[in-house]
């Protein structure tokens, strides 16, 4: 069983930048596809971002396709979050998610584990 812990949320204006990590303890991080997502007040959990356990294909949501970027160190048993040229509707709490299947699933019930959220807050 993988354990993930988000860290890095904010409060941060609009055009700025900020540095999600996903730190996993047990289990075999590195087996695991990654992916994060987000949850805005009212509205469903929606797919940002995957990376294959290997970190060699990445998918995006339109959204933010060109503004964020999905890595993973598997050595570290980390995977991050790179958002740039952020803006208000990006405001939410993002969570990171392990995939046993090692791809870039975008449906948040095909990931197996979740992380407990980090806020981010984008000022306009």
């Amino acid at each position: 069983q993988v354990q993930l812990v988000e860290s890095g949320g904010g409060l941060v204006r609009a055009g700025g930048s900020l540095r999600l990590s996903c730190a996993a303890s047990r289990g075999t991080f590195s087996r695991y596809g990654m992916g994060w997502f987000r949850q805005a007040p009212g509205k469903e959990r929606e797919f940002v971002a995957a990376i294959t356990w290997s970190g060699g294909r990445t998918y995006y949501a339109d959204s933010v396709k060109g503004r964020f970027t999905i890595s993973r160190d598997n050595v570290k048993n980390t995977g991050y979050l790179q958002m740039n040229s952020l803006k208000p509707e990006d405001t939410a709490v993002y969570y990171c998610a392990a995939d046993f299947m090692g791809g870039t699933s975008t449906g948040p019930v095909e990931y197996d584990y979740w992380g407990q959220g980090t806020q981010v807050t984008v000022s306009s």
